[in-house]
């Protein structure tokens, strides 16, 4: 069942770069300003309440959200910085109980490239209340749009997949250090200078432990990729655990 509702969205200026198909397979690596929040009108615009199961009103998810509207607005604010080319949608979801009791929040897609953007929207998302849904329990989903100032080129999915094969890896070690090791994990990169990457987020329909989700940052923050020669480069892959699959061309590194 889908509820259109005049929700909360995040914008900050203009600009971007489109995105490309996203990366199914890749299991290696191969977009500031001010902010407003804005209330839309339309059931077109992309701000839609989602549940399949019981129902939630929109008037009521739209009064759980609204005290957090500043909140959320400052994760990226302080965040930003400099990063310019920082932007991308963030999209978050909670589960909810028959009773009112929020059992579960998470990023179930982003292609932000900020963990601790996504990480910050994450926690005030789990603080959040909600009213009882209407015939059981209910789960939706919240879009959050940020526009950034600059743009970042978007490389393919093949050439991502390319750039990542000799690091991803690496991720591994996480589950070593006996985090749970998650499934499905969009991994956002941008790549700035002599290919060193500048920023990176996760997300997953999947639940994510937020200690591997550290822990993959601090690794991924650390890799040195395909020079973008003086362009700030975006790119995205999806890690599957114990997954290897040859990219789908060389980048003669």
């Amino acid at each position: 069942m889908k509820q259109a509702v005049a929700l909360l969205v995040l914008v900050a200026a203009c600009g971007g770069a489109e995105k490309p198909k996203a990366v199914e397979e890749p299991v290696e690596d191969t977009g500031g300003g001010t902010s407003r929040v804005d209330e839309e009108e339309e059931p077109d615009d992309g701000l839609e309440v989602e549940s399949t199961r019981g129902k939630m009103d929109p008037a009521e998810v739209e009064a759980g959200l609204a005290p957090h509207a500043q909140a959320l607005q400052d994760c990226y604010l302080s965040r930003v910085g400099k990063q310019k080319w920082l932007g991308g949608k963030v999209e978050l979801k909670w589960e909810i109980s028959r009773e009112g009791v929020l059992t579960s929040a998470q990023v179930v897609a982003s292609d932000l490239g900020h963990w601790g953007v996504e990480k910050c929207m994450l926690g005030l998302a789990r603080t959040m209340t909600f009213a009882k849904p209407k015939g059981g329990d209910a789960d939706f989903t919240i879009p959050l749009e940020l526009s950034a100032r600059g743009s970042a080129e978007w490389w393919d999915e093949d050439k991502a997949a390319a750039v990542v094969a000799k690091r991803v890896g690496e991720l591994a070690a996480c589950a070593e250090e006996g985090l749970p090791d998650p499934t499905d994990v969009m991994v956002t990169v941008y790549v700035g200078t002599r290919g060193k990457v500048q920023s990176a987020g996760f997300a997953s329909p999947a639940l994510i432990d937020d200690a591997w989700a550290d822990c993959a940052h601090k690794i991924v923050m650390g890799w040195t990729l395909t020079d973008p020669k003086g362009r700030v480069v975006k790119l995205a892959f999806t890690h599957r655990p114990g997954e290897t699959p040859a990219p789908a061309w060389e980048t003669g590194e």
